[in-house]
């Protein structure tokens, strides 16, 4: 079965983020690679050499990927990503250390708690710009 991995882009902060995403899920970076470390004809800015051009977290059997987009390509609008990523969580306990974790420094839009729908449910932007829900079904444990 396909996996889908979210990737983030960031505005020069995506090296920041991923580490504080580490904070909350754990594991290990799968990748860092920086600008400076791209092969080509053209050597990058001093300014972006020490950016993110890919970083790999991986999260259960998935992966989060992020990179900073260089400046000639513009600012990342970080109010308009129209897009969340959305965690399923083992048990409550996980929902909540999620939840808390990632919302630390974040606009929490709906608190977690029990859904009308029969989850334990919760939405937020984190302290980066990143929307998130954070979703523990206890009817789909176990279904993939």
């Amino acid at each position: 079965m396909a996996l889908i991995n979210p990737y983030i882009n960031f505005n020069g902060n995506c090296e920041e983020a991923f580490h504080f995403y580490q904070s909350v899920f754990g594991g290990e970076f799968a990748m860092i690679m920086r600008f400076k470390d791209m092969p080509g004809p053209e050597p990058v800015s001093e300014k972006e050499a020490d950016k993110i051009m890919h970083i790999a977290l991986p999260i259960g059997g998935n992966i989060l990927m992020g990179n900073d987009v260089p400046e000639s390509m513009g600012p990342v609008n970080e109010e308009e990503h129209r897009s969340k990523i959305s965690i399923s969580a083992a048990s409550k306990e996980e929902a909540d250390h999620l939840f808390n974790g990632l919302s630390a420094g974040g606009t929490v839009e709906v608190p977690i708690a029990d859904s009308p729908w029969g989850s334990y449910f919760g939405m937020f932007r984190d302290k980066y710009g990143i929307e998130w829900m954070v979703d523990y079904d206890p009817k789909f444990q176990g279904k993939a």
